[in-house]
């Protein structure tokens, strides 16, 4: 059997495309006629990758068009993860106990922390227990095994202020687990509480830990000129960002409530207790939990500072504004300016610069607007707005001002 003869005349006659008066023969050389592999047409895959709905031209280059479907302007699909494998643990051969701050029912970066150092003492066949009277958000990822709730026998608020009667909950709550080890975050209010349990059971604290081991603990002393070893005991406290947080698969978090038989106690000394916050306005940037900045993209800095109030945030600045003179330099956020830790931090018309970008690093959440799609803040960013600083402002403020109603309180 021969192979067919080609005939390049008429091959190039069948892609001839039909030209006009006075016009050169052109040919269509997009899809070969012998079905082989099409030809690739550059300039119509461009037009496919552009991303519609936007002013200046944007692409996206994860999008290829097809040279035969034509210009693509659908948005991509997104690839579904599959859902990660929940750890259950049904008959944990020992706890480890962690009872977190846990404000507002919500687990602070200390918190999982703590829940990452009592998974480093559980290791496989221990699991780590979650003692709070309310339901923590995000338990099971943040490594609980089980989420005891420890209700308030009297009937009164978990929520109120009164540290001897959560020590006394907490103490009779221990009592009754039996867990191996109790972890504590060093923080101001659960150092106090650490301390306080450690009275009522006659048992030795140790505070301060900055390494955690499987079979041993170890915190500075003396200056931290030396360094104190002991094998884990019944109680210890966790100093801040010792112990990286859990990055396993997430765990059951089986919810367990409890309720302890506590003493009698007599009326608490203290009344009431009344948290006074500090005016955002003055409050240094290392210590501020909600920080909005602007950057270069920020024109009208009188906006920017009403917005700042209305969201009752500590106001920040890019390098550039500072050094202009628009802004404080004690304002500065960056590796050059101020480090931030805060729970929140706005940043208005800033392209995110490898120096700020450093200083928002331990910020647990990020909200960006800026007009470059691509911009490294906008990445960073658990929330972007691709849009002009100019027009998001005005329009948060009015959203802002519904939300405080007719008496002008802010929510």
């Amino acid at each position: 059997m021969t192979r067919p003869r080609r005939d390049p005349r008429a091959e190039r006659a069948a892609l001839l495309v039909a030209p006009g008066e006075g016009t050169r023969p052109r040919l269509d050389r997009t899809v070969r006629r012998d079905g082989g592999r099409p030809r690739r047409d550059p300039r119509r895959e461009r037009d496919g990758q552009r991303v519609p709905g936007v002013l200046r031209p944007r692409y996206d280059l994860s999008q290829v068009a097809r040279p035969e479907a034509g210009p693509v302007h659908e948005a991509p699909r997104a690839v579904q993860a599959p859902a990660p494998t929940v750890v259950v643990l049904d008959a944990p051969a020992f706890l480890v106990l962690v009872v977190p701050d846990a404000a507002g029912g919500r687990l602070s970066p200390h918190d999982r922390q703590v829940l990452g150092a009592a998974r480093v003492l559980a290791g496989r066949e221990g699991g780590v227990a979650l003692l709070a009277p309310w339901t923590c958000e995000g338990s099971g990822p943040a490594g609980a095994d089980r989420l005891v709730r420890l209700d308030d026998p009297d009937g009164g608020d978990s929520r109120d202020y009164d540290p001897a009667g959560r020590a006394a909950r907490v103490a009779a709550a221990i009592a009754d687990l039996r867990p191996r080890h109790v972890l504590f975050p060093e923080s101001p209010d659960g150092g106090d509480l650490a301390r306080r349990v450690a009275v009522r059971l006659r048992q030795p604290l140790f505070s301060d830990v900055e390494s955690v081991a499987a079979g041993a603990l170890a915190r500075p002393a003396r200056g931290r000129r030396v360094e104190q070893r002991t094998a884990p005991g019944l109680l210890a406290t966790l100093a801040p960002d010792a112990v990286a947080e859990y990055a396993g698969p997430p765990r059951e978090a089986r919810e367990i409530p409890i309720r302890v038989e506590t003493p009698a106690r007599a009326a608490p000394a203290i009344l009431s207790a009344t948290t006074i916050p500090a005016d955002p306005a003055t409050v240094p940037l290392g210590l501020a939990s909600f920080v909005a900045a602007a950057g270069s993209g920020v024109t009208e800095l009188a906006t920017f500072r009403e917005v700042v109030a209305a969201l009752h945030a500590t106001p920040g600045a890019s390098r550039v504004l500072c050094d202009a003179g628009l802004m404080p330099r004690s304002s500065q956020v960056g590796a050059s300016g101020t480090v931030l830790a805060a729970t929140c931090y706005v940043a208005l018309g800033i392209s995110g610069a490898p120096q700020h970008l450093q200083g928002v690093a331990g910020c647990e959440h990020v909200v960006a607007v800026n007009t470059d799609l691509h911009a490294a803040m906008i990445e960073r960013a658990g929330l972007a707005i691709v849009q002009d600083a100019q027009a998001v402002m005005p329009a948060l403020l009015r959203l802002l001002a519904q939300d405080a109603g007719p008496t002008g309180d802010a929510p």
